[in-house]
C-alpha cells in the first residue's frame, strides 16, 4: 500500500489525569473535551473541562485553537479564544486544569487513512429533565447510639534519609529537547545525551562528549547526570559534581563552550542562543594639535635662503 506524508499532532501531557501519556492525531480537527466522541477525551468526572471544550482544526500547514468551553483555555499563560499554534507551545484547558504540549511532526502514513475525511462533529446532547425527588415517608426519629471517640495514636516521626545519589530507573515522563533546528520528545526517560551515534539525544558540539549528561525523571523532578566524570555541567553558573535537580528557569550549561539549555519546566529543554563576544575596540587614530600660534611654521626653502641672501647684501 502506498504511503504518503501526513502531518500529524503530538499533544504531551504534562499535567493533569493523563500526565506523561502522549497522544497523536492525524485527523483534520481534533475535539477535546469530555464528551466520549471527542478525540481527546478526559475523565467524565473532570468537572472543570466542558463536554466539549476545544478544538484544534488543521488550515493548510497550520494549527488554529478554538476554545468553546465556559471555563476558557490558556495557551503560554494567556486565555484565548482562537489562537494558531506552533511547536512547544502549553495548552492549559480551564485555569488550573491538564496541560498538553503541542508539537506537529511529519510522517508516513497510509494513503486510505490519509485521504480519509474528519468525521462530521456529532450533535449537541440533549438536556435532560431532573424531577425533583419525592418527598420522604414520615416515621420515627431514629436516634443512633453515641459512640465514643477513639484515642488518636501520637504522630510517627519522619524517618530522616541522609542526602545521597538518587537512583536512575526507567519511567514514564515526558520530555521535549529542542537544539537548533531539532526538536525531539520522548516518552520514557532516563535520555542519553552526547555526540556518539548511540545516544537519545545526539549534540553535535566539539565540547560534547560521546556520553556526555543523562536526563532523568525521579521524587516528582527532572534531574541531570554529569556522565564524564570530568565535571563539565553548569546550573546557574554552579558546577554539578555528579546530578542535580532542574528548576524552572535553570540555565544548564553543557561545557564552558556549549551548548546552553534553559529548562522551562514541566519536562522541556531549549537551547539557549548565545550571543558572539565582542572583540576589542580599534585603537583610536588620535592626531595631536598644537594651539594656535604655537605652531612652527617653516619657510620654504626657496624663499628663506633667497631671504637670507638679501639680509646679507644690506649688512656688507
Amino acid at each position: 500500500m502506498k504511503s504518503v506524508p501526513v502531518i500529524v499532532i503530538q499533544l504531551v501531557h504534562i499535567l493533569g489525569p493523563m500526565k506523561g501519556e502522549i497522544q497523536e492525531f492525524a485527523e483534520g480537527a481534533v475535539m477535546i473535551g469530555r464528551d466520549p466522541v471527542c478525540n481527546l477525551r478526559f475523565p467524565p468526572d473532570l468537572a472543570i473541562i466542558s463536554r466539549r471544550h476545544a478544538q484544534i482544526i488543521r488550515e493548510g500547514n497550520q494549527f488554529k485553537l478554538v476554545d468553546t468551553s465556559s471555563n476558557g483555555t490558556f495557551v503560554n499563560g494567556k486565555k484565548v479564544k482562537e489562537a494558531y499554534l506552533k511547536n512547544g507551545d502549553v495548552l492549559e484547558f480551564a485555569e488550573g486544569g491538564p496541560k498538553v504540549s503541542f508539537l506537529s511532526e511529519m510522517k508516513q502514513m497510509p494513503a486510505a487513512i490519509a485521504a480519509a475525511p474528519p468525521p462530521p462533529p456529532p450533535p449537541p446532547p440533549q438536556e435532560q429533565k431532573i424531577e425533583p425527588p419525592a418527598e420522604p415517608v414520615k416515621g420515627p426519629v431514629y436516634a443512633p447510639p453515641e459512640i465514643p471517640e477513639p484515642v488518636q495514636p501520637e504522630a510517627a516521626q519522619p524517618i530522616y534519609e541522609p542526602p545521597g545519589e538518587v537512583s536512575v530507573q526507567k519511567v514514564s515522563a515526558p520530555l521535549i529537547i529542542q537544539y537548533g533546528p531539532t526538536l525531539r520528545s520522548y516518552r520514557e526517560l532516563p535520555v542519553i545525551m552526547g555526540k556518539g551515534p548511540k545516544c537519545d539525544f545526539v549534540l553535535e558540539h566539539p565540547a560534547i562528549y560521546e556520553q556526555h549528561a543523562q536526563i532523568f525523571f525521579a521524587r516528582d523532578q527532572y534531574w541531570i547526570k554529569d556522565l564524564t566524570g570530568q565535571q563539565p555541567l553548569r546550573i546557574n553558573g554552579r558546577t554539578v559534581s555528579v546530578q542535580s535537580p532542574m528548576n524552572v528557569n535553570d540555565e544548564i550549561s553543557m561545557s564552558a563552550q556549549g551548548p546552553v539549555f534553559r529548562f522551562l519546566g514541566e519536562g522541556r529543554l531549549a537551547e539557549v542562543e548565545q550571543q558572539p563576544a565582542a572583540g576589542p575596540l580599534p585603537p583610536r587614530d588620535e592626531k595631536k594639535t598644537e594651539p594656535y600660534g604655537m605652531r612652527e611654521e617653516k619657510p620654504s626653502g626657496s624663499f628663506f635662503s633667497k631671504f637670507k641672501k638679501y639680509i646679507d647684501r644690506k649688512m656688507d
